[in-house]
């Protein structure tokens, strides 16, 4: 398992990545609605702040139980701002 810190870099690239697209989106791609992407790019950093607390609090006595619940959450969660992004146009 990857240390907290590794993790968290990994987040805060993951969430870097995904606001940069709905920002591309906005700005640059004809049609897209705005007010859509302004509510994406605050869910993006709301989720961004809710991994990183929970990384910061792991759960004792069940850490590896703990570290699988936070990735299947993370990548469930990934996905549907990733779909968010597609309904954009």
């Amino acid at each position: 398992m990857a240390s907290r810190k590794e993790l968290k870099k990994n987040i805060n690239y993951i969430i870097g990545e995904l606001f940069c697209e709905c920002v591309v989106n906005a700005k640059y791609i004809p049609g897209t609605d705005k007010a859509k992407a302004d509510l994406l790019m605050q869910e993006i950093l709301k989720t961004q702040d809710e991994f990183i607390s929970r990384i910061s609090h792991t759960e004792p006595g069940n850490v590896k139980g703990f570290y699988k619940k936070l990735y299947q959450d993370f990548d469930s969660k990934v996905n549907e701002i990733i779909e968010g992004i597609s309904k954009l146009n």
